[in-house]
């Protein structure tokens, strides 16, 4: 897990370190006297999320990123915001995406709290891969398409933030970064619109038969003890990600993702009844190993499955 913090009053420091941890960039300041930054980063590999908080009017030219760049303004206005023909001003609640990955951008930050959530574009290639295999995707917009689906993207920050990496031991653990980062990546895919195609075509629903669902549960019961991507399970299966995710509610009336979750529980629920409880094994520890990070939401997906607590199962190992 990376993890970094920063706390400066000094313009060129502040630059200089921007420079180091974005892209190489200029700053300038329009308020006299105080120039704090204060940054807080957390991330684990594909993704990050920082909170920042600037004290002061801060003008910035960004050279590209190379990575999907989200903002979510707390307090504070972003102004004259631009890329590549586009110019926009942010305010608190506001959900967006700075600029394309291979853009620069420019613009002024205003007294601002904020968080800038940054991913590896190849992450949304791997949850909307198409016939051939993972592609690249472009988002075509920088708002997003709602302000449903801006409340839901900015909850789905959150969450990645206060219950994985707010914890580097439940950050660190294989499972829960690749779910955390794949869910990330269809949150974005699923506000922003996109060159991605969600809808399965004619030809995957006609790919969306019983030996796909068989060659697809296969491999999610091969793998569930490793990190797992939908376009892993479709890979698996022959087809594209639309024609699997289409199999699964055809048949199942469930999603692919929803169904190693269920493997996973039921190898925690075993690992549980075979645990020696006075070895100081713990349901959360091997909640976590099965990519579980929310005790109560494993305690709850538990009950629910096994019609009992989890710690009453390590206990009767």
């Amino acid at each position: 897990m990376e993890s970094l913090t920063f706390d400066s009053d000094d313009l060129d420091v502040t630059e200089d370190f921007l420079s180091h941890a974005y892209a190489r960039m200029r700053i300038g300041s329009a308020t006299p006297g105080s120039n704090r930054a204060r940054i807080r980063r957390a991330g684990i590999p594909a993704v990050s999320v920082d909170e920042l908080a600037l004290d002061f009017e801060m003008s910035y030219s960004v050279t590209p990123l190379g990575r999907i760049c989200l903002c979510v303004v707390h307090e504070g206005t972003v102004q004259d915001h631009g890329f590549h023909g586009v110019e926009d001003a942010f305010g608190p609640g506001d959900v967006v995406l700075f600029a394309p990955p291979d853009l620069p951008y420019s613009g002024r930050i205003c007294n601002a709290r904020y968080n800038i959530t940054m991913l590896d574009p190849a992450l949304l290639a791997q949850v909307a891969a198409g016939p051939d295999g993972p592609q690249p995707v472009r988002l075509t917009g920088h708002r997003p398409r709602s302000a449903a689906a801006a409340r839901h993207l900015s909850h789905t920050i959150t969450h990645l933030r206060d219950a994985v990496l707010s914890d580097p031991e439940i950050a660190d653990q294989p499972l829960i970064a690749a779910t955390a980062a794949q869910h990330l990546a269809a949150s974005v895919l699923g506000a922003f619109p996109s060159t991605a195609l969600p809808e399965p075509t004619a030809a995957d629903r006609a790919d969306a038969h019983s030996a796909v669902l068989r060659r697809a549960l296969a491999y999610i019961d091969d793998h569930a003890d490793q990190p797992v991507t939908v376009a892993d399970i479709a890979a698996a299966a022959h087809v594209t990600v639309r024609a699997v995710q289409y199999a699964f509610r055809r048949h199942l009336d469930t999603t692919p993702l929803a169904q190693l979750r269920r493997v996973r529980l039921a190898h925690a629920h075993h690992e549980l009844a075979a645990a020696d409880p006075g070895s100081g094994v713990t349901v959360t520890a091997i909640a976590a190993r099965w990519g579980f990070h929310h005790p109560g939401r494993f305690a709850a997906l538990y009950r629910d499955t096994y019609r009992r607590a989890p710690h009453e199962t390590l206990s009767d190992g």
